[in-house]
């Protein structure tokens, strides 16, 4: 391929090309996994959300698309295993001018880092490495390396993970060197690397540690890292189109990278495999990473039953672990016009999130030449959100993130619910029970030792006596909602308005009831 060409295209021609959707697809539709490939006179799957949230997420991301200058664009939702939304716009060709599609291959760049987070996890469940282990241990050469002062401890293998190695940030330098020879690499650990600071200290991103990852899974394993990662994991998942190398794939597939500067496309380069891929060198395509996405939300919430997965889903939820290194930020844009403090830090191949509106998420964006892409889990309510573009560093993070915010604000990200346990049952009993009768009677035995010495039972019962006359009778057997096994809220209606109600169970064997209570709302 020449990559020295550039094409200049005027304003009108770019929009015309940009926001042509995928022929194959009806604009606005919504896809299941069964959809892919169904025969024209098939009835088409009932939408998965109101069309006017569609309408809105789509003109996020083709709002983005004009203008940020990126050829072709796809966007999906995931949830509950499937991939229940899916748009493409623009090309992934210029020359040819080659729609992209649910088959189209990016790079996903530092998305990559999950995949070889989870390997790492993997080999450990294999019990073959030790994630509190210095690194050194499993790379040889790291031993010699001089360290930034005598009392600085050794780099561990969670450490890399957490970004928190003390080596020094190097997005620019780092999404050059993807190619870099095996044999290159371990010159260069041989020679040491400059510290930004002493290991343990702060947050600090470094493709340089997701490399070495890369270098352990390597040398642990026995085979290099990307088959290790392919065969293990990727393989297993049905991700029989994503992997490292780029010259390996169908080019007619792939989605080609473009950089644009000064009102011109050009040709970037494409990177092949070698060290740093560990880090961001990841190919794949809509169709494939659903399956990556709809794996990774299935480990919540924690059950019983089988593992159908290449690694137990303990570990994929251990991907969000971090280690407290939190940065705040705030958000502008809330509907009531108040900010919102939102917290992150970085876990294991993921940023952890938590913020007003989403909750608990985990998030990763990719850029690199030719290429920018994101990631948005939303594990409570089992769902994701991931777009993929090819521009160098077009991250559409900000458009991901607002998908989800317009789901949210329609009602569409309702958390899982977690199973009541027959304890938490018996206990919601009867203090249904105990308020219908105006007694702890139906109580007896089943509180805790704290309870009678906080508050007396006369006192509580009088205090009862009040609430029922403010409430009057109240609906006492509405569901429960557990927020774990032996805790969680219910609300009754009541005659007079809502009673808001929450319940707590002891520590030790049979768990009793260690706190109710009951908050009463008038209507208004």
């Amino acid at each position: 391929m020449n990559m020295q060409t550039a094409r200049k295209r005027n304003d009108g021609l770019f929009g015309a090309v940009l926001l042509r959707p995928l022929k194959a697809i009806a604009a606005g539709s919504a896809l299941g996994l069964v959809a892919f490939g169904a025969a024209a006179e098939e009835a088409a799957p009932a939408p998965a959300f109101p069309v006017e949230v569609t309408d809105r997420i789509d003109q996020l991301f083709t709002s983005y698309q004009t203008d940020k200058h990126v050829p072709g664009l796809v966007w999906g939702i995931v949830k509950d295993g499937e991939l229940v939304y899916f748009k493409t716009s623009g090309v992934g060709n210029l020359e040819t001018d080659a729609p992209v599609t649910a088959d189209s291959l990016f790079s996903i760049a530092s998305m990559s880092k999950a995949f070889t987070a989870l390997g790492i996890l993997k080999l450990r469940d294999e019990g073959k490495l030790y994630l509190d282990a210095p690194a050194e241990y499993y790379v040889p050469e790291l031993r010699d390396w001089t360290y930034p002062t005598t009392d600085s401890p050794r780099i561990r293998v969670r450490d890399l993970l957490a970004h928190v190695s003390g080596l020094v940030t190097d997005n620019p330098w780092g999404d050059r060197q993807q190619d870099m020879p095996e044999d290159v690499f371990t010159e260069v650990l041989k020679e040491g690397v400059p510290f930004s600071r002493a290991p343990q200290m702060e947050y600090e991103y470094s493709n340089f540690g997701y490399a070495l990852l890369g270098r352990i899974i390597t040398n642990v394993s026995g085979m290099p890292y990307e088959d290790y990662i392919r065969t293990e994991i990727m393989l297993p998942l049905g991700m029989t189109s994503t992997g490292y190398d780029v010259y390996a794939v169908d080019q007619d597939r792939r989605a080609l990278g473009y950089r644009w500067e000064e009102g011109e496309f050009s040709d970037e380069p494409a990177l092949g495999p070698g060290v740093f891929g560990a880090m961001g060198g990841v190919m794949t395509n809509a169709d494939d990473y659903k399956k990556w996405v709809a794996f990774l939300l299935d480990a919540w919430p924690p059950r019983d039953g089988p593992e159908t997965g290449p690694v137990k889903r303990s570990s994929v939820r251990e991907l969000s672990q971090g280690l407290n290194f939190p940065r705040v930020y705030m958000r502008e844009d809330q509907p009531n016009g108040d900010p919102c403090a939102v917290a992150v830090t970085y876990a294991m191949g993921f940023s952890v999130v938590q913020e007003c509106e989403l909750g608990f998420t985990m998030t990763h964006s990719g850029g690199y030449p030719g290429y920018g892409s994101n990631v948005l889990l939303l594990p409570e309510a089992g769902m994701g959100v991931f777009a993929f573009a090819n521009r160098t560093y077009a991250a559409p993070s900000r458009s991901v993130r607002d998908a989800a915010i317009e789901l949210a604000r329609a009602g569409e990200l309702p958390a899982r619910e977690w199973p009541v346990s027959a304890v938490l049952a018996d206990a919601y009993a009867a203090a249904g029970a105990v308020y219908d009768q105006g007694s702890f009677m139906p109580a007896e035995g089943k509180l805790a030792m704290n309870f009678t010495l906080d508050v007396s039972i006369p006192v509580r019962e009088r205090v009862l006596a009040d609430l029922k006359k403010e409430a009057g009778a109240c609906e006492t057997g509405t569901p429960f909602k557990a927020n774990g096994r032996m805790s969680g809220t219910f609300t009754w209606t009541c005659e007079n308005g809502k009673m808001e109600g929450w319940l707590l169970m002891s520590p030790n064997h049979p768990p009793l009831i260690q706190e109710l209570d009951l908050r009463f709302a008038p209507a208004s």
